[in-house]
C-alpha cells in the first residue's frame, strides 16, 4: 500500500469510501475484487475507531437470543463460519464458561434453551456443541469460580476471537490494495461537489495540509460514529440518523484460565472477561454518548461500574490492577424509546438519492463487527446496481492476504533461518499470519533490524519498517496501536516509544522537533488509558 495523492487527483473512481474502519477497508476490498476502480479515504488511521476499541470477538451474540432478533443471528453466525474459512490465522475458536448459580433458577433453565437455539442457529461444523459441566468440572476447568455464592456448575460454549482486530482491518485494506485500488490513511473528506454523473470529494492530506480534489461516480460514507458528521461535511442532513453508544474496556491482571460470561448484579447485563495476551481484557459497558466522537475516553463511573461487578466474581478485584483502559462507540441505527442495550445492532443502507435527492451519494449505518463482510457485500450489490453493473461478490470464498495459519514446524525452521527466537517468530506469525515471512526478510537482509523493540518483548525494529514501506504507518501511534500489539499491552508501549519514533524518524525523514512531537502526540494518547484514575 501506498498514500499516493497524486494518484487520489488524477484519476476517476468508480467509488469512493469514506472511512477506514472495518466496514469501509471491507467495502472497498469487496469493490476492488469485483473490479471497481475504488478508493478509500481514512481521516485519522485504518481500525482507529470503533474496530479496535471493541471486545475482539467474532461472535452471533449469545446477548441477543432474550431479544429474539433471529435474523442478526443467523447472518453474525454465518459470517462467524466465513472468517474462520478466510481468516484463520487471525480468527480462532474461543471456549466461554457461564456459571450457574442456585440464586438464579430461571437462568439455570433457560440458558441450556439459549445454547440449544445457539447451536442450532449456527449449523456449524467448524465449532464444538455446548456442554454442561457439574460444580466439581466447572472447578477443576476454572479454580477461580470457587469465590461465586451458590455455585451449581457451569456451561459451556464456543465463539470466536479475534486478538489483534487492528490486523483484521488491515487485510482488508491491504487486498483492496493489492487488488488496484488506492488506499489512503491521514485523508479528510471535507466536502462534496457535483459535476453532471461525476462526484468530486475535497480531501486534505492532515500530515502535510495538502488539499487534493478526488473524483468519482460513487461516493459511500461508512464513518462509523462519524457518519452523521461526514454527511455534515457533505452538506447532506445526516441528523438523527445515528445513536451512539459508548463501551469501555478494562485491561487488567490475569483473572481467569478461561473467558467467562457473567451476570452484571446491578443490572442483569452480561459482560466478558478474556484472556488476552497473558492479560484479562473485560467488558462491556452500554451508555449513551452525546460528545466529540474523537474524545471518548473511560470515564471514572463506566470504571466503577466494571469494577464493582467483578467484585462480586473476583473480591480480591482493585483498581489498582487495572493496567489501562480503551473506550470506543457503537454506531446504532437511531430507534427512539429503547434502551441503549435493547437497540438494534442492524445495519442499514441509505441511498440519498432516494431520500434526499442527492445522486451518487450512500451511507451504511450501524451493524456489527462480525457481520462487516456481509454489510459490505450488500453496500457493493447496491453500488453494482446504480452503476449498472453485474460483478458478484467473492469475498466469502477469497482467503485474507495472512492465510492460512503457519505450522509450528515451519515457524521452527523460519526461526533458525532468521537467527530469531521461535518465541518472536510465533508472535510475527500471529500477527501476520502467513506474511510473516516478509518481516524476515528485512531481518535477513539487515541483522540490525532483528533487534528487540524493548527489553523481553517479541517485537523486532523489523517490524517497523515492514509497516512503513508496506502498510501506510505514518505515525508512532499508527505503529505502536495499530501495526504492531506493543501499545495493547500493560506498559501502554511507553517503554518502546523512543525506539519506535527514531526508527520511523529515519525512514520518513522526520527532524528532531518533529520526532519529539510523535513522542509526545502517542503519550497523550496513552494518557487517555489511564485517565480514569485523575
Amino acid at each position: 500500500m501506498r498514500r499516493d495523492f497524486d494518484g487520489l487527483a488524477r484519476d476517476t473512481f468508480d467509488l469512493i469510501v469514506i472511512g477506514g474502519g472495518i466496514v469501509g477497508t471491507g467495502i472497498a476490498r469487496d469493490a476492488a475484487l469485483r473490479g471497481l476502480h475504488t478508493l478509500l479515504v481514512e481521516k485519522e488511521d485504518f481500525a482507529y475507531g470503533t474496530t479496535s476499541r471493541s471486545s475482539r470477538l467474532i461472535h452471533g451474540g449469545l446477548r441477543y437470543l432474550p431479544m429474539l432478533d433471529f435474523k442478526i443471528l443467523l447472518q453474525d453466525l454465518r459470517e462467524r463460519e466465513i472468517l474462520l474459512t478466510i481468516a484463520p490465522h487471525l480468527v480462532r475458536e474461543l471456549r466461554f464458561i457461564i456459571p450457574l448459580v442456585r440464586s438464579a433458577p430461571f437462568n439455570r433453565l433457560a440458558l441450556p434453551v439459549g445454547l440449544f437455539l445457539y447451536d442450532i442457529l449456527a449449523k456449524s461444523r467448524s465449532l464444538p456443541s455446548r456442554q454442561h459441566l457439574s460444580r466439581r468440572e466447572t472447578l477443576a476447568k476454572e479454580p477461580c469460580m470457587s469465590t461465586i455464592d451458590g455455585l451449581v456448575g457451569s456451561y459451556v460454549y464456543s465463539d470466536c476471537q479475534t486478538e489483534f482486530m487492528e490486523r483484521l482491518c488491515l487485510e482488508n485494506a491491504i487486498d483492496a490494495a493489492s487488488n488496484s485500488a488506492l488506499v489512503v490513511n491521514h485523508a479528510l473528506a471535507t466536502g462534496l461537489r457535483q459535476d453532471g454523473g461525476v462526484r468530486s470529494l475535497q480531501v486534505t492530506d492532515t500530515l502535510s495540509g495538502g488539499e487534493y480534489q478526488a473524483h468519482g461516480r460513487i461516493v459511500l460514507n461508512a464513518g462509523g460514529p462519524w457518519a452523521d458528521l461526514v454527511c455534515d461535511r457533505l452538506n447532506v442532513d445526516g441528523t438523527g440518523s445515528l445513536r451512539k453508544t459508548k463501551g469501555i474496556h478494562l485491561l487488567t491482571r490475569k483473572l481467569s484460565e478461561n473467558a467467562l460470561v457473567l451476570s452484571a448484579r446491578s443490572d442483569g447485563r452480561l459482560f466478558f472477561v478474556i484472556p488476552w495476551q497473558g492479560c484479562s481484557w473485560i467488558g462491556t459497558t452500554d451508555t449513551d454518548f452525546e460528545g466529540d466522537p474523537d474524545s471518548v475516553f473511560a470515564e471514572a463511573t463506566d470504571v466503577d461500574y466494571l469494577a464493582s461487578e467483578l467484585r462480586e466474581y473476583f473480591p480480591g478485584f482493585k483498581k489498582d490492577d487495572i493496567f489501562h483502559t480503551t473506550a470506543g462507540l457503537r454506531a446504532l441505527v437511531a430507534a427512539g424509546g429503547k434502551t441503549a442495550s435493547e437497540t438494534s445492532r442492524a445495519h442499514r443502507l441509505v441511498d440519498h438519492e432516494t431520500r434526499d435527492g442527492i445522486k451518487g451519494l450512500v451511507s451504511v449505518l450501524g451493524g456489527k463487527i462480525t457481520a462487516y463482510r456481509h454489510i459490505a457485500e450488500e453496500a457493493v450489490n447496491l453500488v453494482c446496481r446504480k452503476l449498472h453493473l453485474q460483478a458478484p461478490c467473492s469475498t466469502a470464498d477469497t482467503p485474507l492476504p495472512g492465510a492460512p495459519s503457519v505450522q509450528t514446524r515451519t515457524l521452527q525452521e523460519a526461526a533458525g533461518a532468521a537467527g530469531l527466537s521461535v518465541e518472536t517468530v510465533a508472535h510475527l506469525a500471529s500477527l501476520y499470519g502467513s506474511r510473516f515471512s516478509s518481516v524476515l526478510e528485512y531481518v535477513r537482509s539487515d541483522g540490525r533490524l532483528a533487534q528487540l523493540i524493548f527489553p523481553g518483548g517479541p517485537d523486532v525494529l523489523a517490524q517497523v519498517k515492514h509497516a512503513v514501506d508496506n502498510e501506510e504507518a505514518m505515525t508512532v501511534s499508527d505503529f505502536l496501536l495499530r501495526r504492531s500489539a506493543i501499545g495493547l499491552g500493560p506498559s501502554q508501549g511507553l517503554d518502546a516509544v523512543e525506539t519506535v519514533a527514531g526508527e520511523m524518524a529515519s525512514l520518513l525523514g522526520w527532524n528532531s522537533m518533529e520526532r519529539q512531537n510523535q513522542i509526545e502526540s502517542y503519550r497523550t494518547v496513552a494518557a487517555l488509558g489511564r485517565r480514569f484514575t485523575k
